[in-house]
C-alpha cells in the first residue's frame, strides 16, 4: 500500500470507513476499510487533487466524506460541484474544487 494515501488529506477518507461501521451494525468494518481505501487510492492515483492548495484539497476530501455515504453518491458529488460555483465560500480556487469534484465523478465510475 502506497504510504500517501493513508497520509492526509486521504486519511480522512479511512476514517469515515470506521464511523460508518460504528454507526451502522450492518457493514462491516474491513470491508468499508477495503472500499475507502480503494477510494483514497484512486483519488491520489488519478490526480483528481493536483494543482488545488492544501485548503482547496481538504474541502474536496471533507466533501467527498459526506458524499461517499449519501444514497446517490454520484448526484451529490455533481451537486456539490454545482454548489461550490454558487456558494464558494471559503474556497481559493472553487472552478478548479468544482472540476476535481467532477474528475472523482469519473474517477469512480459514478
Amino acid at each position: 500500500m502506497d504510504p500517501a494515501i493513508t497520509a492526509p488529506p486521504y486519511d480522512r477518507l479511512l476514517r469515515v470507513a470506521e464511523d460508518v461501521a460504528r454507526e451502522r451494525p450492518e457493514v462491516d468494518l474491513e470491508l468499508a476499510r477495503e472500499i475507502f481505501l480503494e477510494a483514497a487510492s484512486l483519488l491520489h492515483n488519478g490526480l483528481a487533487l493536483d494543482g488545488l492548495d492544501d485548503h482547496d484539497a481538504d474541502a474536496v476530501v471533507d466533501g467527498l466524506c459526506s458524499d461517499l455515504v449519501a444514497p446517490d453518491q454520484g448526484e451529490a458529488i455533481r451537486s456539490r460541484s454545482r454548489r461550490v460555483l454558487e456558494e464558494p465560500g471559503d474556497l481559493h480556487d472553487p472552478e478548479s474544487v468544482s472540476r476535481a469534484l467532477l474528475i472523482v465523478v469519473s474517477l469512480f465510475k459514478l
